[in-house]
């Protein structure tokens, strides 16, 4: 039995990775959050490809210091929804990682959806 928020997490993604898998149409949007950082990314579980990603260790988000707090998490959700629209990607398996639906990982969805994806 789990007893440790690590393993309780870890619990919560494989019972969620075993309803979802994303497709060369409808590829998984992963999430996971650190400490410190957000990352996200774009994958085609199917080749095993990466089709975008997002994370606030890239330059271009480094020059705001970035926080891991749900503004930045928005950022990074409109980021990744760009990224995708330039790969040809509309629609996608929205894949929390066994995180909570709430907070960081609101603001990140809400921010993808606003930018041109659909969950």
């Amino acid at each position: 039995m789990a007893t440790t928020r690590k393993e309780k997490l870890k619990m919560r993604h494989v019972r969620l990775r075993k309803k979802l898998a994303g497709t060369p149409e409808r590829p998984r949007l992963a999430v996971h959050f650190s400490g410190q950082h957000i990352y996200a990314q774009i994958i085609d579980d199917l080749a095993g490809r990466t089709l975008a990603s997002v994370n606030t260790t890239e330059a271009v988000l480094q020059e705001k210091k970035p926080r891991a707090n749900a503004a930045t998490a928005a950022t990074v959700g409109k980021l990744v929804a760009e990224r995708a629209r330039a790969a040809k990607i509309t629609k996608v398996v929205f894949d929390r990682g066994g995180f909570i639906f709430h907070g960081k990982v609101k603001a990140l969805a809400d921010a993808a959806r606003e930018g041109g994806l659909e969950f």
